[in-house]
């Protein structure tokens, strides 16, 4: 299976001049391949985008500088329209799962769309720009990486790589930040569960309950969230393209940031603990785009990170050899008595703890529906309707009858 690796590296003066250029390049030659898309009748080939975006290209007065750097990045940039054509096309004709995927759209000089979610909604935004390289763009020189027509820069190497990287993605982020993604192959761990298997009820206040009883608290972003909406307001009195405005917007970045990173290490630390310790894993199917409409919690729920925990979870699961189920998110978790299977119907969220009619058992709301979210994942809870019943004796068919 593949993973990506991730490192920071600091660029010189003039390193950082190169990848802008390598940066306006590929971006150049995804809008000249889009521009040549949009005025065709059929979409033309990537062999074919290439050899007019790039090799006939270089040739003009107008793109010679397309040589000054490495044809690898350039070619890649092409083969990534292709792919999006392709996600746009499938996702039409309802063979890709999830969301619509939008008509690919050119890029701007600030850079791609790929930006911390908190970040994208502000009207002022700076998004990352990423270049692409495969093996023949890229090599290991010692302790430093050499990036073809830029030179060796020195990674931060936190951790070793498992094994020889197929590809690596320069990216420069909005608080100009850059960094070395590496995609390799990893084999799967093998490790023993401690435990069958564990459901999760997410929620806002408390993070995750476990049907184990375990609790999971997210970190506190009060008061970096404060302090960016003190800088958004004085952003938008500063003028326009003046030298404080950008500075005021790369504090801006950075706190972004340093939420974005604070909750990656929160959500990636919980998902390996969760993931190495039980066999089965079983999460309900949240609608976080219906429930951030609603005002009053759209930017608590926006902040967890609900989305991420789950891909997390996913993708570790099948490093590890899990089994990870996801149940429908119209199933009464929180409606039904874990214990005894009868059903109260909806509370007010307000509601914290259920004592049950039936058999008299008091639960927390949250243990309660981690509980109730096992079950049905695990195949050991019958649908809303049996459960609704009341207990009644029921005859049997004799042996002669059968």
């Amino acid at each position: 299976m593949k993973a990506r690796y991730q490192y920071r590296f600091y660029p010189t003066d003039q390193q950082q001049q190169s990848l802008a250029r390598l940066f306006g390049c590929v971006r150049v030659v995804w809008n000249d391949a889009l521009a040549i898309c949009k005025q065709s009748e059929k979409k033309p080939k990537s062999a074919e985008l290439q050899k007019q975006v790039i090799t006939q290209a270089k040739k003009t007065e107008e793109r010679a500088w397309l040589s000054e750097v490495s044809v690898v990045p350039l070619q890649q940039s092409v083969a990534d329209l292709e792919a999006a054509f392709k996600n746009f096309f499938d996702s039409c004709k309802g063979k890709q799962k999830g969301r619509k995927v939008g008509y690919p759209r050119f890029k701007k000089r600030t850079g791609h769309s790929e930006v911390s979610s908190e970040y994208a909604r502000s009207k002022k935004r700076t998004s990352s720009q990423t270049a692409r390289l495969t093996r023949r763009g890229f090599s290991f020189r010692g302790e430093g990486f050499y990036l073809a027509k830029i030179g060796i820069v020195k990674p931060v190497w936190s951790r070793e790589l498992p094994s020889n990287p197929s590809s690596v993605t320069v990216i420069k982020d909005c608080a100009n930040r850059y960094f070395l993604s590496f995609v390799v192959e990893v084999e799967p761990v093998q490790a023993n569960a401690k435990n069958q298997s564990i459901g999760i009820d997410l929620g806002v206040k408390t993070f995750a309950v476990m049907s184990n009883g375990e609790k999971a608290f997210s970190p506190s972003y009060k008061a970096l969230d404060r302090r960016v909406r003190k800088l958004q307001q004085k952003l938008a009195r500063q003028q326009r393209g003046s030298n404080r405005r950008r500075k005021t917007r790369i504090q801006i970045a950075k706190l972004h940031n340093k939420i974005a990173d604070t909750r990656k290490d929160f959500l990636h630390k919980l998902s390996t603990k969760i993931v190495s310790e039980n066999q089965t894993i079983v999460l309900e199917d949240l609608n976080v785009s219906g429930m951030v409409k609603n005002r009053k919690l759209s930017r608590a729920i926006s902040q967890q990170g609900w989305r991420e925990f789950r891909v997390l979870v996913e993708s570790k699961s099948e490093k590890y050899g899990r089994k990870f189920v996801v149940i429908s998110r119209w199933g009464p978790t929180s409606q039904i008595c874990s214990d005894c299977g009868y059903k109260w119907g909806k509370i007010d969220l307000s509601v914290r703890s259920v004592l049950c009619l039936n058999c008299g058992t008091e639960h927390d709301r949250d243990e309660n529906a981690s509980i109730n979210i096992e079950k049905v994942g695990m195949g050991h809870r019958h649908d809303s309707k049996c459960t609704s019943r009341q207990s009644k004796t029921t005859s049997v068919a004799s042996v002669d009858e059968a």
